[in-house]
């Protein structure tokens, strides 16, 4: 089979953030863009020849064009074998689960995650090392610095293969093996979770159940999962299709963007559980009859509870949060007697705590909840978690988070979002910050004292490994926190995120509302920062 090699010149913005590299889909459309980028992973990847790449994706526009290039190129950089999903479908856990049972060198996740589809949407491209995690950014920044080196690429000279059907075929000297999205990692959940009290519970005249997939990839494995073993009735799983736009709409886990569901869930005769995913399958939105469940309870309830499910029944070794996370965990952690991690935003730094055996439950404030079965976020696994809760509790969502607030205390808490802020002026903000910074412990904001306050440095206790400048911190003696940080996922512009936390023990004081509650911080964060004179923007365009 003929190999070309293609010569190309750098593009100067194929730095991955956080979450891979993502950018518009009409960037990932220009020749060579992405050639460019897929051939930088292999050439800055040295493990992956000879060896088995995972590759698929959310189904987004984009996805299957991308795959067909991405397998001609593996074949003409000596990759042994491409696994690849059913239609080009793979799930971020998904696809993380496969590259750890098949001890894979690695895999290629095509996705935007929440960022909304179509030819004017956004496409993402990523990179996942042999633990199944995304890569560390010793990884990421060797692949970025192949992107500002390159000056060729190759490709095979080939048909399109078919990727709608299971089977092995061959390109060349490579096999590609296209298999079920679904069925390994449905076998994984029903391994963790109690199944029969589960499919018990679904099929009571008591209790009702809404997930709405939003288009996106997780509709597959909700319908095998929740209508199929489970036995779920019909039509619990919503907006069950994939589709490469999302049905015109961002496939983000939030009350704005899952608006059916949140209509149906704060409405009369409400289910008693909603849920939702997103683009990739990593991310969840929990619901009571008339109740959000922010994501930072989420996390702690679970910890506080893993007991009740069986593949925790043994407890845990640990876990960990991201920074701007709220610190309800850490309560808990604290309360079994078990260590709790700070890291950077970013699942990848939560690997090696994993990999080491030093937790078994992490999460980030951004909807991403996850375990030790695998090294991604996974939204239908805190679903399944949830579900399993309810069952083997016999109380609602609602009443299994106000006991825990009754033994914990709340952690009110907020992120409020400035969206698309010219990027210089975004840097200068937080610039500007960092200058104010030292004068602040100490002074007294009203009733609020200033104990701490830093740029978020984090030492890998595992590696040694140091990732400086992760966020603005603001700490009161009395533990509430104001975090600044600008965002890394977005394709346009910068985003300003302000975390703003406040603890409260008295059992009377736990059902306000949390803006109200935040009302204090909320306005010391202006006039520390001087958001609207430095933004332009008044008001944040998203509070979560």
């Amino acid at each position: 089979m003929e190999i070309s090699v293609v010569s190309t010149r750098p593009f100067t913005d194929q730095k991955p953030g956080t979450s891979g590299l993502r950018k518009q889909v009409s960037q990932f459309r220009k020749p060579h863009y992405l050639e460019n980028f897929v051939q930088s992973i292999f050439d800055s990847q040295e493990t992956l020849a000879g060896a088995e790449l995972i590759l698929g994706g959310d189904g987004r526009f984009f996805n299957r064009e991308s795959i067909q290039t991405i397998l001609r190129m593996a074949m003409a950089n000596e990759i042994r074998k491409v696994t690849v999903g059913r239609g080009g479908i793979l799930s971020t856990p998904a696809a993380s689960h496969l590259i750890r049972t098949r001890r894979a060198a690695g895999g290629i996740v095509l996705s935007a995650s929440h960022n909304p589809g179509g030819p004017k949407g956004d496409f993402g491209i990523k990179y996942n090392v042999a633990n199944g995690g995304p890569a560390p950014e010793a990884v990421t920044g060797a692949i970025h610095a192949a992107s500002l080196e390159i000056a060729h690429y190759r490709i095979a000279r080939a048909p399109h293969l078919d990727i709608d059907h299971v089977g092995r075929q061959q390109l060349g000297d490579m096999e590609v093996e296209v298999v079920d999205p679904v069925a390994d990692y449905a076998d994984l959940m029903e391994s963790l979770f109690d199944f029969p009290a589960m499919r018990a519970l679904l099929q009571s005249d008591d209790f009702s159940m809404r997930f709405d997939a939003m288009h996106a990839v997780t509709g597959p494995y909700a319908m095998e999962i929740l209508e199929g073993r489970l036995g779920a009735p019909q039509g619990t799983v919503m907006r069950k299709e994939p589709l490469a736009d999302f049905g015109g709409r961002h496939p983000d886990p939030n009350l704005t963007h899952a608006r059916e569901l949140g209509e149906l869930m704060f409405g009369r005769d409400a289910p008693d559980l909603g849920a939702a995913s997103d683009g990739d399958g990593d991310r969840n939105m929990i619901l009571g009859r008339g109740f959000f469940v922010s994501p930072s309870d989420s996390l702690a309830v679970m910890a506080a509870n893993a007991h009740l499910i069986p593949a925790y029944r043994d407890g845990l070794r640990g876990v960990a949060r991201s920074m701007p996370t709220s610190q309800a965990i850490d309560v808990v952690a604290e309360a079994l007697g078990i260590p709790c991690y700070e890291t950077p935003t970013g699942w990848k730094f939560f690997g090696n705590l994993l990999d080491d055996g030093r937790i078994t439950l992490c999460g980030e404030e951004s909807f991403g909840t996850s375990s030790d079965h695998v090294r991604e976020k996974d939204g239908l696994w805190a679903v399944l978690f949830w579900l399993n809760l309810v069952a083997v509790r016999g109380q609602p969502v609602t009443e299994i988070v106000r006991d825990h607030w009754q033994r914990f205390g709340r952690h009110y808490y907020t992120r409020h979002d400035y969206e698309e802020i010219e990027s210089e002026r975004a840097e200068r903000l937080m610039d500007r910050l960092r200058t104010v910074l030292p004068s602040l412990p100490g002074r007294q904001f009203g009733s609020l004292r200033v104990r701490a306050a830093d740029d978020f440095n984090y030492t890998d206790p595992v590696d040694g490994s140091v990732s400086s400048r992760q966020g603005l911190r603001i700490l009161f003696e009395d533990g509430a926190r104001i975090v600044f940080r600008l965002s890394g996922t977005g394709t346009q512009g910068a985003t300003l995120r302000v975390y703003l936390e406040r603890h409260e023990t008295r059992p009377d004081a736990t059902d306000e509302d949390t803006q109200a509650a935040l009302a204090s911080l909320i306005d010391l964060a202006e006039e520390i920062a001087d958001i609207g004179h430095q933004t332009g923007k008044e008001t944040p365009d998203v509070i979560t």
